[in-house]
């Protein structure tokens, strides 16, 4: 699965606008702000590494972003609908923590954390396009995109943080101790991250089918094809005067 560079372009306008939609001040420009600071690295990450996680690909991560966020809403509304108490938190905290969730794939100011791969045999026999960026410090996706928002004035509440926190649910052993206390006064005391982890899985679901299900109903073996060289192939806007069209033709 691929994006051209209007689809890239579009996905960027509609982060903008979801930021502009939801969150209110002051917290409404100081995330523009960081978006547009780290545009043209963000605009062009893929949300994994290798073929066979999800949207590993230019502009992946931006597109997972908006799927989770219409994923969470959309949740949202079904949980409301079958009795659970959304007055424990608000829109605004569920699309903070959907756009936030895997922030720290970023990297940090300095360092972009997926880089693309040298070696061409994992390119060839694992699918990886990209691998990690060894001079980035390690640490968890949810720590960094913490620390990204500390570290940038962007202040988030103690909903957010649990929710980012725990949006990889018990796929992460860290999150046990919130998700898998039997004491109800420590169970989480909202269904926020059970709403951005279900929303997560979904869209990483929907995005696996795309990419995957026409190549099984071909109905022979499925190969992984890598791109030439270092980069995955976009294609040039047919507007050289739109937004990001230096950026992205000369890619």
């Amino acid at each position: 699965m691929q994006l051209n560079a209007q689809e890239i372009q579009n996905n960027w306008i509609d982060l903008e606008e979801t930021i502009k939609t939801y969150i209110s001040e002051p917290r409404r420009s100081q995330l523009l702000d960081f978006y547009q600071k780290y545009q043209e690295r963000i605009i062009m990450m893929p949300a994994a590494h290798k073929k066979e996680y999800h949207n590993a690909f230019p502009g992946g991560y931006v597109d997972h972003v908006l799927r989770v966020i219409d994923c969470s809403l959309k949740l949202h509304n079904v949980w409301e609908e079958m009795g659970t108490d959304v007055s424990t938190y608000t829109k605004e905290e569920l699309v903070f923590s959907a756009l936030n969730h895997d922030l720290g794939k970023m990297g940090d100011e300095q360092y972009e954390a997926y880089i693309p791969q040298t070696d061409q045999w994992r390119k060839d026999k694992l699918g990886e396009d990209y691998m990690f960026n060894t001079k980035l410090a390690f640490a968890s996706v949810p720590d960094r995109s913490l620390f990204l928002l500390m570290s940038h004035g962007i202040q988030y509440s103690f909903n957010e943080m649990v929710a980012i926190q725990t949006h990889d649910g018990l796929y992460d052993e860290g999150n046990k101790k919130y998700l898998m206390t039997y004491m109800p006064e420590q169970k989480p005391r909202t269904a926020l991250p059970l709403i951005l982890h279900q929303a997560d899985m979904m869209a990483a679901r929907i995005e696996f089918e795309k990419e995957w299900l026409p190549k099984f109903k071909q109905d022979k073996k499925v190969e992984i094809k890598a791109p030439n060289k270092f980069s995955v192939k976009t294609p040039k806007l047919s507007n050289p005067d739109a937004p990001f069209a230096n950026l992205l033709n000369n890619i």
